[in-house]
């Protein structure tokens, strides 16, 4: 069965990628679309303990309000329409948990969507689609 990996993070352009990636899903057959949520997280800040607390409690709705808000509801409208969905959520760096999660599930493609917010960070530092098609290991569709 081929697998694509599709991330999203709830806006106009991740659902255009989904929109995509169940074209491409129908045109193979045997194909599992896997679904995959980063929150942008840096364990590399210094913390109170009681700030470490908050901040745990903050994660945890975060991680709760993404898979109820998108990938629940985005799995549940894939499975109606006949396609194998898989969902992942996770806190850390998007770019080295999107190809961790293709790769756990051997995921032939990577389709996502580019929000087009051309910030200042965006900028110096690069933009998640950016760095992702630099170090990925599996072919990547980026969905204007």
């Amino acid at each position: 069965m081929t697998c694509i990996l599709v991330g999203l993070d709830g806006s106009a352009a991740s659902e255009r990628a989904l929109a995509h990636a169940k074209r491409l899903a129908k045109l193979i057959g045997d194909c599992e679309l896997s679904l995959a949520f980063i929150i942008d997280w840096t364990p590399y800040s210094f913390h109170t303990q009681e700030e470490l607390a908050e901040r745990h409690k903050r994660r945890e709705a975060e991680l709760e309000q993404a898979r109820s808000h998108v990938l629940d509801p985005a799995a549940k409208a894939l499975e109606a329409d006949g396609f194998k969905v898989t969902t992942h959520v996770q806190h850390g760096d998007p770019v080295e948990l999107i190809e961790k999660i293709a790769k756990s599930t051997k995921a032939e493609q990577i389709i996502i969507g580019r929000t087009g917010d051309r910030g200042l960070k965006e900028r110096l530092f690069g933009s998640v689609s950016g760095k992702l098609v630099a170090s990925a290991t599996v072919p990547v569709t980026i969905i204007p």
